[in-house]
C-alpha cells in the first residue's frame, strides 16, 4: 500500500467534526461485508437497524455494463437510491443521471456533474421544476402528452425533448406503462404539435417497466423507436437520441447477459454504429439492489401455543427494528420479495414464524410463515438486495428512525476509485466502520427541575443515584409524620408557571423548597396519606 495514500485517508483532528459524513471506510485485508456486519452488530453501542454498502459491487456493475453494452450510455435513476456515496462513485466511474424532479437535478449538480449527463426524464413535470431545469440549463427532458409541450414552450424553449412512448413487457416488476407513455399510434399527433410549437424534439424514450423479466420486449421497442424516427422526418426533424429506460435486474445471482445481448443486436440493426444517433438507458435497481445489505435487530417475541396444551409452543412472532413504513417498503411499492438471514446461525428445531416491523399498525409485516429456530431478543438478522427502492421512499412513522449507512471498500476498489476523478483521498478513511457508529442517546431525560412533573422527578432522581440515603436523600428514608394543607396548597400553582422559560433560577429554587421530598415516591405515599384524612 502506498504510504503517502495511507496518510491521506487516516482521520486528522480536522476531521473529527466530520465524524458522520458519508466518507467510506477502507477495509483491512481478509475484512468481508458479513464481518462488518458483525462489527458493528456486536459493538456494543448498536441497536438500531443499519445497512453496509459495498462501492466494489458498484464498480463491479459498471464494469460489466460497459462490457456487455458498451454502446448504450447508463443515465443511473436517482430516485431507485439517492445515496451520496452510490451518487459520487458512479459520477467518478463517468455515469450518467436520470432525475425525476428538481430536487434530484440539485443533488446530483451539487456534485460538479455537467448539465449534459443530466436527463429529466419525468414526463409529468410541475412548472417550477421546468423553471428550474431551465434556470440550471438541465435542457433534456421527456414528455409524452400535449400539455408538456406546452408548459415547456412557455417556460423552457430551449429544451432538448423525448418522446416517451408506451411500450410495455408482461413478465415486470412493476409496469409503468399505466402511469406514463404515449401509445405509439398518438406519436404523429404530438410530433405535429412540437413542430408547430417550434421544439427541439431529439429523440425517442420507452420504458418496459421495472425488473424486466422478458428480454425480447426490448427489440419491439427499438423496433418502433426506428419507425417513429422515419416519421420524424416528415415533420422535419432528424432525431439523435434513443432512450431505452430502465428495467435491468440488479439482485445477486442475475446477470443483464440476455437483456444485453438482445439490445446490443436490435440497435446493430435499426441504429447501426456511425448514423449519429446516442443510445441511452436508465438503470437503477442494476447499479444498487444488491450492494446494500440490511441488518435489524430483534427487540420483540411472542410466543403462540396450542389451544389444547399452554406448553406447547405452535409459532413465534418475531419484532424488528424496521418495518414496511422504512427499508422494507419495497414489498408494497416495488413489489420486492424478501429473505431473512441470521447473523448468528442458530441450531435446534424450527418452528412456523412470522416477522413484524416496529410500528403499531397490523401491515407492519415482513414474512408471514418462515420456518426459523427458536431467536432470542437482542439477535440480528440480516436482509441481502436491499439497495433498490429501499431508503429512497423510507419515513419515519410512528417516530422510528431510517437505518444510516455504513459505506466500505476493499482496497483494490479504494486504489480504483482514487484513479477515477473527482474522487480523492477525503472520500475515504481509515478508520474501522465501527467509528462511524453514533453512541447511543443517553437514557436519563435531563429537563430543568420547573419543568419536571413529579413522575419524571423521580426517574430523573433514581437514574442520577439520587434518593440513596446520602445526603439530602436521607430525608427519604422515612415518612414525614403529618402533611399540612398548606403545603399542599403551595403546590397547587396555575400550570403553566411550571413549563415557563422566563422562569429565573431563584424561581427554580423556589419550586425546591415547596417540594421538600428527594423522591417522589415519599410525595406520593405522603399525598395518599393526607388525603385519607381529609
Amino acid at each position: 500500500m502506498k504510504p503517502e495514500l495511507l496518510a491521506a485517508c487516516v482521520p486528522t483532528a480536522a476531521d473529527s467534526g466530520a465524524m458522520y459524513a458519508p466518507k467510506i471506510h477502507v477495509l483491512d485485508a481478509g475484512k468481508e461485508n458479513w464481518d462488518v456486519i458483525r462489527d458493528i452488530a456486536h459493538s456494543g453501542v448498536q441497536e438500531e437497524a443499519f445497512y453496509v454498502l459495498d462501492m466494489g459491487d458498484i464498480v463491479r456493475k459498471h464494469k460489466e455494463w460497459k462490457l456487455k453494452l458498451p454502446r448504450v450510455q447508463p443515465f443511473y435513476a436517482v430516485k431507485c437510491n439517492d445515496n451520496r456515496n452510490v451518487l459520487e462513485v458512479l459520477a467518478s466511474l463517468g455515469a450518467s443521471f436520470d432525475c425525476a424532479s428538481k430536487a434530484e437535478i440539485a443533488k446530483v449538480l451539487e456534485m460538479g456533474v455537467q448539465t449534459e449527463r443530466i436527463i429529466f426524464a419525468n414526463p409529468a413535470k410541475q412548472v417550477s421544476h421546468i423553471r428550474y431545469a431551465a434556470a440550471v440549463d438541465v435542457r433534456s427532458m421527456t414528455f409524452d402528452s400535449e400539455s408538456e409541450l406546452y408548459k415547456v414552450k412557455e417556460y423552457h424553449p430551449r429544451a432538448r425533448m423525448v418522446l416517451r412512448i408506451r411500450c410495455d413487457a408482461k413478465k415486470v416488476q412493476c409496469p409503468l406503462g399505466i402511469k406514463f407513455g404515449a401509445f405509439p399510434k398518438d406519436a404523429p399527433r404530438l410530433i405535429a404539435l412540437a413542430r408547430q410549437l417550434d421544439i427541439d424534439l431529439v429523440g425517442i424514450s420507452f420504458h418496459v417497466g421495472s425488473g424486466c423479466d422478458e428480454p425480447e420486449v426490448f427489440r419491439r421497442c427499438i423496433s418502433i423507436a426506428r419507425d417513429l424516427f422515419d416519421l420524424a422526418t416528415d415533420y422535419g426533424y432528424t432525431l439523435n437520441l434513443v432512450d431505452l429506460g430502465g428495467g435491468y435486474p440488479g439482485n445477486r445471482g442475475s446477470s443483464i447477459a440476455r437483456i444485453a445481448s438482445v439490445i446490443n443486436d436490435a440497435i446493430d440493426e435499426f441504429f447501426p454504429d456511425g448514423c449519429g444517433v446516442d443510445i441511452i438507458a436508465e438503470p437503477g435497481r442494476y447499479y444498487v439492489a444488491s450492494a446494500f445489505t440490511l441488518a435489524a435487530r430483534i427487540h420483540g417475541r411472542r410466543q403462540l401455543t396450542s389451544d389444547d396444551d399452554d406448553d406447547q409452543v405452535t409459532s413465534y412472532m418475531y419484532y424488528i427494528n424496521d418495518g414496511v413504513y422504512g427499508s422494507f417498503n419495497c414489498m408494497l411499492y416495488d413489489h420486492a420479495t424478501v429473505t431473512a438471514e441470521l447473523l448468528e446461525p442458530r441450531n435446534g428445531a424450527v418452528y412456523p414464524s412470522s416477522i413484524w416491523g416496529p410500528t403499531c399498525d397490523g401491515l407492519d409485516r415482513i414474512a408471514a410463515n418462515m420456518p426459523l429456530p427458536q431467536l432470542q431478543v437482542g439477535d440480528w438478522m440480516v436482509f441481502q438486495d436491499m439497495g433498490a427502492y429501499t431508503l429512497a421512499a423510507a419515513g419515519t412513522f410512528n417516530g422510528f428512525p431510517v437505518p444510516n449507512v455504513t459505506a466500505v471498500a476493499h482496497q483494490h476498489t479504494w486504489l480504483y476509485l482514487l484513479d477515477q476523478m473527482p474522487m480523492a483521498a477525503a472520500h475515504f478513511t481509515m478508520a474501522p466502520p465501527i467509528a462511524s457508529v453514533a453512541p447511543p442517546a443517553e437514557d436519563v431525560i435531563d429537563l430543568p427541575p420547573s419543568a419536571k412533573t413529579c413522575a419524571m422527578q423521580m426517574y430523573a432522581n433514581h437514574a442520577s443515584g439520587m434518593g440513596s440515603g446520602s445526603g439530602s436523600g436521607s430525608q427519604g428514608q422515612g415518612l414525614p409524620s403529618s402533611m399540612s394543607s398548606a403545603s399542599i396548597v403551595s403546590l397547587d400553582t396555575d400550570p403553566s408557571d411550571a413549563v415557563s422559560t422566563a422562569s429565573s433560577d431563584a424561581g427554580n429554587s423556589a419550586l425546591d423548597d415547596a417540594f421538600p421530598y428527594p423522591d417522589c415516591v415519599d410525595f406520593l405515599a405522603d399525598l395518599l396519606d393526607a388525603t385519607s384524612v381529609m
